[in-house]
């Protein structure tokens, strides 16, 4: 009910948003600024049932090399002419190590047709993580790097259904930690049952004992698809989990760069969701540009065959009024907790005062947001708020659109309501 009354209402969209199946166009428009790139690598070692993203079972015979060839022919096809700089590049699974070599190809295949002119992330997994692994990724062109540690300790693990000896990832985060990358983030999930004040406490310094320059906590969220072995503890303990969270950044002099996030005073942060503009590589990558969301096809073996036909892989587009765009970035730019007016401007060509006035003034009346000489950022309470309503949103259309997207028979459109 909520996310649609957002929609009718900051959106003004009373229709739903309808994702329709639209082909394997090989056109996009990538005037836009501020445009980073994402890559999708889905194989892993092991499949965890509480991960919501498009991934499948790495073994014998893998499917690898073919699907590294397929994003080369991919990357080929969208930059192809395109010489403006992408701000950022990171890498997403999936465990994307598996890769290898791999992933030093895909960096030189889009450097060959447009610089990065900012960081360049990977994904981790503990059990992909060695010394030479790193030197690897360094030599690569990979700057920052985010470990999926989930948690230390070994009943959350079970919890969680994650086969992951916590040693291992003590080893993995001391190793990346001395390895020279400009940021080490450490991923935690929070609301597991059975999970402690003490124990999160302890898995937040201990990430930040072991070199972490950032801290990235997400609330543990049932998707309707996942295997999960249990339910996520109730929203009064997530928000009290929430609350320690804070205050445990804050005694290890880690300061809150999003909803979420907590990273070391004058580092670099790590990010690879809130981007003005993306284009995206790989099986069930995404691209949002200036009036559309594109989702490519979820299916590794179609995705390899979309991009040899010569075609993109898109499976679903997602068509944005001009309001409605402008408030999917203020969405995200208060996961951010910060709302910069002039970038604003500078996207969309109007004052945000103009556009959201109305909205940012009752949010300043109740006590979610304050006004500042660039903009506007959350308060603690809004910040909790944001929580509560991206859980929502989560499970409304995040959850729906890869639920139909992810099944044996797709449909030819989605419609979230």
């Amino acid at each position: 009910m909520l996310t649609t009354t957002l929609r009718a209402t900051l959106a003004r969209n009373l229709r739903p948003f309808v994702f329709e199946s639209t082909g394997h166009s090989t056109v996009l428009d990538l005037d836009v600024p501020h445009l980073g790139a994402y890559v999708h690598i889905p194989f892993c070692r092991t499949l965890c049932p509480f991960c919501p993203y498009m991934k499948v079972e790495y073994g014998a015979g893998s499917a690898m090399p073919a699907y590294i060839d397929a994003v080369e022919a991919e990357i080929a096809t969208v930059l192809g002419g395109h010489s403006a700089p992408l701000s950022s590049l990171y890498f997403g699974g999936g465990s994307p190590a598996l890769a290898g070599e791999g992933i030093g190809r895909i960096i030189s295949a889009i450097k060959s047709y447009t610089p990065v002119t900012g960081e360049v992330g990977i994904e981790l997994h503990p059990s992909n993580v060695s010394p030479d692994a790193a030197a690897m990724f360094l030599d690569a062109g990979v700057t920052m790097v985010s470990l999926g540690v989930q948690s230390f300790q070994p009943d959350s693990l079970a919890a969680l259904g994650r086969p992951t000896d916590p040693e291992l990832s003590t080893q993995a985060l001391a190793t990346l930690g001395n390895a020279g990358f400009s940021a080490v983030d450490v991923d935690l999930i929070f609301g597991i049952p059975g999970q402690t004040d003490a124990s999160l406490r302890e898995d937040f310094a201990r990430a930040v004992q072991l070199g972490a320059t950032q801290v990235s906590t997400y609330p543990f969220i049932d998707f309707s698809y996942a295997t999960n072995r249990v339910s996520p503890v109730p929203e009064r303990r997530k928000r009290a989990l929430m609350s320690v969270l804070v205050q445990t950044a804050e005694e290890n002099g880690f300061e809150r760069g999003s909803v979420w996030t907590f990273r070391r005073r004058g580092t670099p942060a790590y990010s690879s969701i809130t981007r003005d503009n993306f284009v995206g590589f790989g099986a069930s990558a995404t691209t949002l540009l200036r009036d559309e969301f594109k989702v490519n096809t979820f299916n590794p073996d179609d995705y390899v065959a979309a991009v040899r036909s010569g075609g993109l892989p898109t499976a679903y587009t997602l068509r944005f009024s001009p309001r409605a765009r402008r408030a999917y970035w203020l969405f995200w730019a208060c996961y951010n907790m910060d709302i910069d007016r002039e970038r604003f401007k500078a996207l969309f060509g109007r004052t945000l005062e103009r556009e959201f006035g109305g909205w940012l003034a009752a949010a300043g009346l109740l006590g979610i947001a304050k006004r500042t000489e660039d903009g506007y950022v959350l308060t603690p309470r809004g910040a909790y708020l944001y929580h509560r309503v991206e859980q929502l949103y989560t499970h409304q259309y995040i959850d729906k659109t890869w639920r139909a997207a992810m099944s044996a028979t797709p449909p030819a459109r989605i419609v979230l309501r």
